[in-house]
């Protein structure tokens, strides 16, 4: 029979995992007191929210919140890192955490859009620039052949421009020339 404590644990948890945009699971056997604390507050600046939770009352919260996909990425003593804003800056500032903390620390996996992410693709993850320089990049690489195209369908205009000009800046010439041919004619 279930205790109101734990009923009320599982509850906050799954509304942490509803308002979650990733969720990291950790090893943090073998960190003091004092070094969880030093992790905390430097993923608070993130806006990551760090609980240690029994792996048993995670499976409930994850059954009810429909993720149970999210228990392939806990393994024994577990603490979640949850972001709850941008979830590039708050894997950043995890594995910003995990190159800095003792060797005992380690990144399970992550949870990010229904899906378990590996350590290695979360460190990939990390390494992608952020979001509005690969839009920045998208659109480039969209303008870049439409430029093209339009230089293309723009250079036969240009080159009947360019002819009409230079027959044009010609024109006063061949007329005086004629004018003078006229004239030597009528003499």
């Amino acid at each position: 029979m279930p205790t109101q404590k734990k009923i009320d644990l599982v509850e906050q948890l799954k509304q942490n995992l509803e308002r979650a945009t990733i969720t990291v699971s950790t090893d943090f056997r073998g960190l003091r007191v004092k070094e969880i604390e030093e992790m905390r507050r430097h993923l608070r600046r993130a806006n990551v929210e760090v609980k240690v939770v029994k792996n048993r009352l995670l499976r409930l919260a994850a059954d009810e919140t429909g993720t149970p996909e999210l228990m392939q990425i806990v393994d024994g003593p577990t603490a979640l890192a949850l972001g709850y804003e941008d979830p590039i800056a708050a894997a950043k500032a995890i594995t910003e955490y995990a190159r800095l903390a003792p060797p005992t620390f380690a990144i399970r996996g992550a949870f990010m859009d229904g899906q378990a992410i590996s350590p290695d693709d979360l460190r990939d993850l990390v390494s992608l620039p952020p979001r509005p320089v690969m839009l920045a990049r998208l659109a480039g690489n969209i303008q870049a052949p439409l430029a093209a195209f339009v230089g293309l369908l723009d250079s036969p205009l240009r080159e009947l421009a360019s002819l009409l000009q230079s027959a044009l800046s010609e024109l006063p010439s061949l007329l005086e020339a004629r004018a003078r041919q006229l004239e030597s004619t009528q003499e």
